[in-house]
């Protein structure tokens, strides 16, 4: 066919498979993955179900497979060896040293790989949304991103396991994604798409009333109301599926008028949702697809009077079925589509059991004062004060020149002044892990870019294996192409969030792993039992997540609020050479308040160079 590209890499694609129910494959990672390879009509890959211990019976898998995908079984053993290191979903490419891991990161190259594969399929990259980003953000990001790719797809899979109960519990995560379609959508240009509605609007006479004319006449309008309710969202609904259709005469708009021209921002009525994020279909609605199905499947049968519960839910289930190619995919799959019956929008309340990221609000404080240099007094009055050292030992400098030019970071596309600044930062972090490997350690560098640390011990550590985790997938491509020219044997390169990566290893690194990412690679580090040396990053980027609450410490909990800390881990950033030298200073002592100044720590055969919370770190290693 015309526009299919042929040759292209090999690659493998392994999905776990514990069992299927109902025309549901668990995990249901699996089932999103599968709908994913349908509606792409994707034959580009082999497609491995990896057996879990209680996977039994398999005689019922063709019923809920695509037939178009060629499915092979294997077990846990059979894995490549990176694969054995990482959670499933993963992609692996020839020669089995380049691993995709994890939902979001798979199913995003699974669009590319299929585009590449036929670029007259523009609808297919399409579906990674505006600037390509549909859920590229990690989970630990994007509270978005974690939605779609941990909580809903786990949450489900809990809730058809309680489906046998006469009455399971409706997951708060159902109810958090329906309050999320009730808010007001905002996209590139929609300053445009609101005045067009204003514009449609005025035109049907529903300018906004006061709220005394409201309260008489609710009643006699309520019927005229809906009806250009109606009409207002058709706005929505032509430009959604206006990507699916050929605009025969694509003409300019005309001209709004001047009183909707000049209209304020705050006049302008929102625009509502479509589909999951927004007008546009995308990633991540089919990836709801079929758990939200199967969802609604078990809602039908044992709590048809809980569907009231979930309008914008189900209007968005109906419409996701009138997208080109959804229902013949999940045929394939297995996936009869519900007729539900036309449910009442009303105004979405809050739920009562939905709850936002925990802890990621800002405490009130009424004696909070801002400014870095309140809060480092205050630590000062604690004995926690501000300390400068030289460096340890000087001495600590590779013979950049006698090694060969690809291990030099100015290969990896940076400016020579700032690739003398990471040769420098090279210096110090790969003295102490080439001092503290041993042959046959397994090193991992996470956050690893472009392979600036873990290229350079690959090298120099040749009887070691050394694995690059980065989110990135340009930045591991650069990496890979970079160890290609010098022949590296002992490399790895996993494209994945770094908890998507479960092996073991002896010394974990990260070289400006930004805000949260530095105090995930110790934690990960201590669970494993592993040296680490870690130079953060970022600190404006450190705040409350899923899995952190600051400040860390005991001792800094003691001393300051979570804004008190906010203000230190923001002037931490304020020391690049080109601000006044007073805050260049205040944005150093912001540093080195709790650690030293380069000078490592040693702890358990430990270090952490310029920690923002070294305290945390070390209160931390002292419970293991």
């Amino acid at each position: 066919m015309k526009g299919i590209k042929k040759n292209l890499t090999e690659e493998h694609l392994y999905l776990d498979f514990s069992h299927q129910v109902e025309g549901c494959i668990f995990p249901l990672h699996t089932s999103v993955t599968l709908f994913l390879l349908s509606y792409c009509d994707c034959k580009i890959f082999k497609v491995c179900l990896v057996l879990t211990a209680e996977s039994t019976d398999i005689s019922l898998l063709k019923n809920v497979l695509s037939q178009d995908v060629e499915v092979q079984i294997i077990s846990r053993q059979e894995l490549p060896p990176i694969v054995q290191n990482c959670c499933l979903p993963a992609v692996v490419e020839r020669p089995d040293n380049f691993c995709r891991a994890g939902l979001a990161v798979v199913l995003r190259h699974i669009i590319q790989k299929s585009h590449e594969a036929d670029p007259s399929k523009k609808e297919i990259l399409e579906l990674l949304g505006f600037k390509k980003t549909c859920l590229k953000a990690c989970a630990e990001v994007s509270q978005w991103t974690r939605l779609c790719e941990l909580t809903i797809p786990l949450a489900i899979e809990n809730f058809l396991k309680e489906s046998c109960d006469q009455h399971p519990t409706i997951p708060a995560e159902i109810l958090q994604l329906e309050k999320k379609l009730s808010e007001p959508v905002r996209v590139h240009n929609d300053d445009k798409l609101r005045r067009q509605k204003l514009k449609q609007q005025k035109a049907a006479g529903a300018g906004p009333a006061p709220a005394q004319e409201k309260a008489k006449g609710q009643t006699h309008r309520q019927e005229a109301l809906e009806e250009l309710d109606s009409s207002f969202r058709s706005l929505e609904l032509k430009v959604a599926f206006s990507k699916f259709t050929v605009q025969e005469d694509p003409a300019a708009p005309n001209r709004e008028p001047s009183h909707i021209r000049r209209a304020g921002t705050s006049a302008l009525p929102p625009l509502e949702h479509v589909f999951a994020e927004g007008l546009y279909f995308t990633l991540a609605d089919l990836v709801l697809l079929p758990c939200i199905h199967h969802f609604l499947v078990i809602i039908c049968r044992k709590l048809s009077e809980r569907l009231v519960e979930f309008p914008l839910l189900a209007a968005w289930y109906q419409r996701v079925q009138e997208v080109p190619r959804v229902k013949t995919a999940a045929s394939r799959c297995g996936i009869q589509f519900l007729r539900l019956p036309e449910l009442p929008t009303t105004p979405s309340e809050q739920h009562p059991n939905v709850s936002e990221t925990p802890g990621a609000e800002e405490h009130n404080d009424p004696s909070f004062i801002g400014g870095p240099r309140p809060t480092m007094t205050k630590l000062m009055e604690k004995g926690i004060e501000v300390m400068f050292s030289p460096h340890p030992c000087p001495a600590w400098t590779l013979d950049w020149n006698s090694l060969p030019a690809a291990v030099s970071p100015k290969e990896g596309k940076m400016s020579s002044d700032r690739a003398l600044r990471k040769q420098q930062q090279l210096n110090n972090l790969v003295y102490v892990v080439t001092h503290q490997a041993r042959p046959g350690d397994r090193i991992v560098d996470f956050c690893s870019g472009g392979g600036h640390v873990g290229i350079v011990l690959a090298h120099m550590l040749p009887s070691c294996q050394v694995t690059l985790i980065e989110n990135k997938e340009l930045s591991l491509i650069r990496a890979k192409k970079r160890s290609e020219e010098l022949g590296l044997s002992n490399i790895w390169f996993i494209q994945a969030n770094m908890e998507y990566f479960t092996g073991m290893f002896n010394i974990g690194v990260a070289l400006h792993a930004c805000g949260v990412a530095t105090d995930m690679v110790i934690e990960q580090c201590i669970k494993t039992r592993a040296s680490f040396v870690a130079c953060p990053c970022c600190y404006g980027f450190v705040q409350n997540t899923s899995k952190f609450n600051f400040p860390k410490s005991e001792q800094f909990k003691k001393t300051l609020s979570y804004k008190e800390h906010m203000i230190l881990c923001r002037f931490a950033d304020q020391t690049a050479v080109q601000l006044p030298p007073q805050r260049r200073l205040t944005g150093r002592e912001a540093v080195h308040v709790p650690g030293g100044s380069g000078s490592s720590k040693s702890c358990r055969r430990t270090w952490l160079l310029c920690s923002s919370d070294i305290h945390g770190a070390r209160e931390l290693l002292s419970q293991k």
